[in-house]
């Protein structure tokens, strides 16, 4: 049955509290999945623990950065439209201000020596992240044969045969659907009668969602660097499982295709982001800034880097508002299918054999010849055990690291 909020929280409430979440919510999904329920269910009470889990479930079976779907849920629960609107917003943004901040350092200041070095010991350390992130989605999603046959399939498609992508999660998704497990649903009347579904609402965000491509077709022609920005991402936020982990490599082999970065820059890219709070999926903006500030014609490097990551950043955080609207008000009976979770357990082992292609890609990068391979094993090696053994935070490792890197220079 539904379980009503303990506490109302206003508007102003809920503006406050997500400003200031944007601010704090480093450590990953899961840490950001942690933090939402610890203060909107057990410390404000301003949402009941059975509607959290639902809504939590129902996140979980979209495309998409799922704390930050899981965010605009809670808001939309708390104050309708609005309440989701200023969770979308202020989840993402300071994120992204200082990803940019950091994307233009690291455009202006990559190539001294020093900064060379620092990064050098801090891909070891995002290697193990990767590495530790894998571990804990196996155990999560590999419970059976069947699981583990999926996600070994998933990353020799990728790894061996260069499968791209979404086509894994088209074929996990319609394997699970079709052999979906025969679970029971709850009675139709077990379940609240749905919301109606705020369909002006959606049309509006739909419009938003394509409108800088029309603009950038307007302004700058349909063949050119900011229209393929759009359409890439907006594609690439509609098979998102998994975040920014499963769908890095896909992005990182288009991205080097089209002359927007190097792998090591992407490598570099997810590190920064690392150290940014919100959805880790912001690293796709890194993507989006370098592909502008190496093809930059006709405007300035820094002009055509901003509009880059702007649109990236646009078209692959506002389908999440809208995948919300859109199911929001059907939570109840969405989170029962049994043919929606089976199709999200296959997506669930799938993602694991692509993280597994990810940790292979970027180690590949972290002991190419010409790197220190003790230096970086050792790193890696360290920043495992912190991450798993003494239960260190994210940014912490990787801040750590970076101070390796420093006293490196400062002594060699």
């Amino acid at each position: 049955m539904h379980q009503p909020c303990q506490e109302k929280a206003g508007l102003k409430e809920v503006i406050r509290f997500f400003a200031w979440l944007g601010l704090v919510s480093f450590g990953g999904p899961a840490g950001q999945i942690a933090m939402l329920r610890e203060e909107l269910v057990e410390r404000r009470k301003w949402l009941g623990a059975d509607e959290f889990s639902r809504g939590l479930n129902f996140c979980l079976m979209l495309p998409g950065p799922e704390a930050h779907q899981l965010a605009i849920y809670s808001g939309w629960k708390m104050q309708g439209l609005r309440g989701a609107i200023a969770a979308a917003v202020l989840f993402v943004l300071p994120a992204a201000l200082l990803l940019w901040i950091l994307s233009a350092l690291y455009a202006c200041y990559r190539n001294i020596e020093a900064v060379q070095t620092v990064f050098a010991l801090v891909r070891p350390a995002v290697l193990a992240i990767i590495i530790a992130a894998l571990v804990r989605m196996a155990r999560h999603h590999l419970g059976g044969g069947r699981a583990w046959f999926m996600a070994v399939a998933a990353f020799v498609a990728m790894f061996f045969f260069a499968v791209p992508f979404p086509w894994i999660i088209v074929f996990a998704l319609g394997l699970g659907w079709v052999t979906r497990a025969a679970a029971k649903t709850n009675a139709a009347g077990d379940m609240a009668k749905p919301a109606p579904t705020p369909w002006r609402a959606a049309g509006v965000i739909l419009l938003l969602w394509i409108a800088p491509i029309l603009l950038a077709v307007l302004f700058f022609g349909p063949e050119t660097l900011l229209v393929s920005l759009g359409l890439f991402f907006s594609k690439t936020a509609l098979v998102t499982f998994g975040g920014a982990y499963a769908v890095l490599p896909y992005v990182a082999n288009h991205s080097v295709a089209s002359g927007w970065l190097s792998p090591t820059a992407m490598q570099d890219g997810l590190a920064l982001a690392e150290t940014t709070p919100g959805p880790l999926v912001i690293v796709l903006q890194f993507a989006g800034f370098f592909a502008g500030w190496n093809n930059p014609a006709p405007l300035p490097p820094l002009a055509m880097a901003t509009l880059g990551a702007a649109i990236t950043t646009w078209v692959t955080f506002l389908p999440s508002l809208l995948f919300i609207l859109l199911g929001a008000p059907h939570v109840d009976r969405l989170a029962q299918s049994p043919r929606a979770s089976a199709a999200l357990a296959t997506v669930g082992a799938a993602v694991v054999g692509v993280i597994a292609n990810l940790a292979a890609w970027f180690a590949a990068g972290v002991f190419a010849p010409g790197e220190d391979l003790a230096l970086s094993a050792v790193m890696a090696g360290v920043s495992l055990w912190l991450l798993v053994g003494r239960g260190w935070r994210i940014p912490s490792v990787v801040g750590m690291a970076a101070a390796a890197g420093l006293l490196k220079v400062l002594v060699v």
